[in-house]
């Protein structure tokens, strides 16, 4: 009786500490936000779609595995530890027994996955985890569901469970595509991908003029729509610059991502520079945050007229791989429209570049800040559509209010190339350089730019001006895919003087070679722009390819360029590339 009476006190000093232990965890648990609750059976079956079996068998579980309780979750923590002071009798009695010579029988419990909820025998599994056992009998339950559960999930793993299972429920693509990964890590954004099946199955209803089931739609939407956009975000690395993200997070991302830059610009964004920019702009790999870091420094202490701009070769990173000829390099074309009459040139132009890649055309009006639509703008809008229409090209106008060259550069950002009419050249004066729209335009902006004359040019014999800097091999670059990818005859021509001369030329034929097409190679001294244009003439070239600005800002401000004179004298369009 005496050693019965001793090890009844035992037990309750037993369960005194278990009780202080509760409450330290419980502390710790709020200070560090997270939760310390076992899990209702009942609401993980609701949420998990999970459904019990009669397969009933006896068997050792893992004390670390019992995560929930089908009634008495909100009596124990996590780890099981006594959160009444009512059930210290209850608790000690339970110990006494089971340090006994009978002891007690196996607990009951279901099973989900790689856990067990207690259906009876609670105290049983809290007594044995304060003696330090690791497992304990139980009558195992087990209960089928499409995404088990594992003993480190959380509450918040739970909710992500919980809607990976109901979307497996509506759409059975683990039964459908088994092999898939179909994770995420971020609430709520199965309903983004429900919503594109839904609309997958509306097409299909309509194409195959029959009804669609919903898992029918699901692999339809996975075949066809998800799987080629994986495969982008796969090549392109997007997933080695956010470890711990699966293909399914940065589809829904981009998908996002995607509508937002579309309520921005008017126009839908191609799914790969979409994927380059939330890697340029979200990575959290130290050479992306430095360069981040580098251009908001630059940016915020370099007044407007003396910007840089992009390095040279950043527009074509991510639309354009070495070999890709398969592809259109100019698939967005981004046409400003003012209203002048002269602007129409340069859409005449665009169209053009349009029809041969099979581009479109993306129209863009300016309005001054605080201006809204008018009928003016209306018609403006009509007539760009009517004169698109023509030539059956996909089209988008857009109009947005700010400063012109801003705005033009702000959209030029998601496209392929820009065309423009120039109509009034830059004054040879350093004020007039510094605060000529264009010359923003051509230093703000990463990708080619073509600036367009009044007379339409059939654009089928360029002439690219090299000289071997890094905006000149952007220009060979251009020059190279036109002339192999359009079918035309390219002239190449050097002005320069003395040895450097010839091994520029042929530091543009040995990349030209590579490339089988073409070729007239030119070697001539002299003044830049004269000799160039002299060319052109004797060539009767009607396509002038150049780099950008070579020059610092400043003293291209100061004292001009070569960019600049054939911005005032040249009668043909000008592809100027950096």
């Amino acid at each position: 009786m005496t050693n019965k009476r001793t090890r009844y006190l035992d037990a309750i000093r037993h369960f005194q500490y278990a009780r202080w232990q509760a409450t330290f965890e419980q502390i710790l648990a709020r200070l560090r936000g997270e939760s310390n609750s076992l899990l209702s059976y009942e609401e993980v079956r609701a949420m998990l779609h999970a459904e019990e079996t009669p397969r009933r068998q006896l068997r050792e579980i893992p004390l670390a595995a019992i995560v929930g309780s089908v009634g008495r979750y909100n009596d124990f923590t996590r780890t099981f530890l006594p959160l009444r002071d009512s059930d210290q009798e209850r608790w000690a009695r339970v110990q006494v027994q089971m340090s006994g010579l009978v002891g007690l029988p196996p607990i009951e419990a279901y099973q989900i996955g790689d856990v067990y909820f207690v259906q009876d025998g609670n105290h049983r599994v809290s007594v044995a985890r304060m003696l330090e056992a690791t497992a304990i009998e139980a009558y195992v339950t087990e209960v089928e569901t499409r995404v088990p559960l594992g003993p480190a999930d959380s509450p918040d793993d739970l909710i992500l469970k919980a809607e990976l299972a109901d979307f497996l429920n509506r759409t059975r693509l683990d039964e459908l595509r088994p092999a898939a990964d179909l994770r995420i890590t971020t609430p709520g954004r199965y309903r983004l991908l429900l919503e594109q099946i839904d609309r997958q199955r509306l097409r299909l209803i309509e194409q195959q003029d029959r009804d669609i089931t919903k898992p029918e739609a699901a692999a339809a939407w996975f075949d066809q729509v998800y799987t080629p956009i994986a495969q982008l975000i796969e090549t392109q690395g997007l997933l080695r610059d956010f470890p711990g993200r699966t293909p399914l997070d940065l589809y829904a991302w981009l998908l996002t991502h995607r509508q937002r830059l579309r309520q921005m610009l008017g126009w839908d964004v191609a799914a790969d520079v979409a994927i380059a920019d939330i890697a340029a702009q979200h990575s959290p790999r130290p050479g992306r945050v430095a360069s981040r870091l580098g251009r908001r420094l630059v940016d915020a202490l370099t007044p407007e007229p003396l910007e840089k701009g992009p390095a040279p070769g950043l527009w074509r990173e991510a639309r354009w791989e070495e070999g890709s000829a398969h592809r259109s390099l100019f698939r967005d074309i981004l046409v400003p429209i003012s209203g002048h009459e002269e602007h129409w040139f340069a859409l005449s132009q665009a169209l053009l570049v349009a029809q041969r890649e099979g581009g479109r055309i993306l129209g863009l009006h300016v309005l001054p800040d605080g201006k809204e639509e008018n009928a003016q703008t209306q018609a403006m809008r009509q007539e760009f559509y009517a004169r698109v229409a023509a030539s059956g090209t996909p089209a988008h106008f857009t109009v947005v209010a700010g400063v012109v060259h801003r705005a033009i550069c702000d959209h030029a950002r998601w496209t392929d190339l820009t065309v423009v009419r120039l109509i009034h050249p830059t004054a040879p004066k350093p004020a007039a350089r510094a605060g000529h729209g264009l010359r923003a335009i051509l230093r703000r902006c990463a990708g080619p730019l073509l600036i367009a004359q009044q007379r339409h040019s059939p654009l089928q014999r360029p002439l690219l001006a090299y000289h071997g800097t890094a905006k000149a091999d952007e220009a060979l670059f251009v020059a190279a895919y036109l002339a192999g990818k359009w079918q035309l005859p390219l002239t190449v021509l050097v002005v320069q003087e003395g040895e450097e001369a010839a091994a520029t030329l042929a530091q543009a034929q040995r990349y030209l070679d590579r490339q089988q097409i073409a070729v007239t190679y030119l070697l001539e001294q002299g003044e830049v722009v004269e000799t160039l244009l002299h060319v052109a003439a004797a060539q009767d070239s009607d396509l002038l390819i150049v780099g950008g600005y070579d020059t610092p800002p400043l003293v291209e401000i100061m004292i001009g360029s070569t960019l600049e004179g054939l911005l005032r004298q040249s009668t043909l369009p000008l592809l100027v590339c950096r």
